[in-house]
């Protein structure tokens, strides 16, 4: 199936679920989710990661795992959205006596055909779009119940063909980065408990273009509990409940020394521009970026929980430069005669007629709350052979809430998963089926 350019900017956001929604990062393929299993039970695996997919869940996960095993994963990706889009996963580890295990994966994700269009909507052409990486992983005991794991990948991102252009503007669609994942396991807590926490995709902002436009890694933060509720010779019974939250600090246009404009400090001049036009600096006075902006991954990893509600001033929701402007009357707004902020009769409003002046008070630690998506599962295991799964994945800010289903069969050195994401009708993950395979080898 061929679709347009400008559709890509679509997939990218919709490769999973709400977190993407939130964010303003690159390379949101790495957050799709391999594993029939993990599928089934609501995405939550951090404190489980007790197969070789933990490579992708936990690292740390496989300081515990005995032998040799391969992972498998192929699906038909959004098959609401197009019918040629599809996921690959390939997995493995290997123990090293006295020292840990080793191990890795590499996804592939082939977005399929897209048509080149130009201004006019004039077919073009066409090309593919695909995303790939490839991690190693390195996992060890810290002591006889805990354990820590790391991963260090590298990361291609095809977005087009190289003679591929936007209007008359030569740009470059493809990317190569690196990061790199952290993780930790502590098992039989009260004898019934294991905790796990990671960090993903930690590592420089992706590049297509130049430096200046460059987009963060969507860095990620994770931690679970798996509860065994039941554990005897022939029943299991698990409930898992993992939160995320990505540390990826995204800023819009805002006021931060509140002097009612946005920027205004030349950085290249050094000298303070006193107005609102809209060709002024970045920087206010004191060398603080207020144009919309990331910050690097380092300070993310702090700043991510406090972007929404903490840091910055008034947000420019016009994206004039200036804070306010209108009075609002009733269910209309009124242009003020006043032309500089802080004038008599200055608005609080924009011409749309949404609140500038004072909206940073209206930003408080719930917003950033609302950010965190939960993920809760329930696994039951009869004589270790057959496995019956669910699991729910709610997200409040992406306004996804979607219940999972899953089976899993184990027969000799093979085990087979099945993994269905239900969910709103219209919705591309909806009725997503995954289809796994696990091989264990002496």
């Amino acid at each position: 199936m061929k679709i347009k350019i400008s559709q890509i900017i679509l997939i990218s956001l919709v490769f999973t679920s709400g977190l993407l929604a939130q964010s303003t990062a690159s390379a949101l393929f790495l957050m799709v989710s391999p594993g029939a299993r993990a599928a089934g039970m609501g995405e939550a695996q951090v404190a489980v990661a007790n197969d070789s997919y933990a490579s992708y869940w936990n690292p740390a996960g496989m300081a515990f795992q005995k032998g040799y095993e391969a992972s498998l994963m192929h699906v038909q990706w959004l098959p609401g959205l197009a019918d040629d889009m599809y996921y690959d996963f390939v997995g493995g580890r290997v123990p090293y006596k006295d020292v840990g295990v080793f191990g890795g994966h590499i996804i592939y994700l082939n977005a399929g055909e897209q048509i080149w269009t130009n201004a006019q909507n004039e077919v073009l052409g066409s090309f593919y779009t695909y995303f790939t990486a490839a991690a190693g992983s390195f996992a060890t005991m810290l002591s006889e119940k805990s354990a820590i794991g790391l991963n260090l990948k590298i990361v291609y991102q095809h977005l087009a063909d190289p003679d591929i252009y936007v209007g008359t503007e030569k740009t470059n669609p493809t990317a190569t980065s690196y990061a790199f994942d952290v993780g930790y396991l502590k098992k039989d807590i009260f004898n019934r408990i294991d905790f796990g926490l990671m960090i993903s995709n930690i590592g420089p902002k992706v590049i297509f273009n130049d430096e200046a436009q460059a987009d963060p890694m969507p860095t990620n933060f994770k931690a679970g509990l798996n509860v065994a509720v039941i554990k005897d010779t022939y029943n299991k019974l698990n409930i898992t409940y993992d939160i995320n939250k990505m540390l990826v600090a995204s800023y819009p246009a805002m006021d931060w020394d509140n002097d009612g404009f946005v920027g205004g400090y030349d950085e290249e001049k050094r000298s303070y521009i006193i107005n609102g036009s809209v060709d002024k600096g970045d920087f206010n006075s004191d060398g603080q970026k207020e144009i919309a902006h990331t910050d690097s991954w380092y300070a993310a990893l702090i700043t991510s929980w406090l972007d929404d509600w903490y840091l910055g001033g008034n947000r420019d929701l016009d994206g004039n430069h200036i804070i306010g402007g209108y009075t609002v009357v009733g269910d209309s707004t009124v242009a003020t005669t006043g032309i500089g902020y802080g004038e008599a009769g200055y608005g609080a409003y924009n011409e749309l007629g949404k609140k500038e002046v004072g909206n940073k008070d209206d930003y408080t630690f719930t917003n950033e709350l609302e950010s965190i998506v939960h993920n809760v599962g329930i696994e039951y295991w009869y004589n270790d052979i057959f496995a019956v799964r669910g699991g729910f994945y709610y997200d409040q800010l992406g306004k996804i809430s979607a219940p999972t289903y899953g089976l899993g069969l184990r027969y000799a050195n093979y085990g087979f998963d099945f993994g269905y994401t239900d969910g709103k009708e219209g919705h591309p993950l909806t009725n997503t089926m995954r289809f796994s395979l696990t091989i264990a080898f002496d």
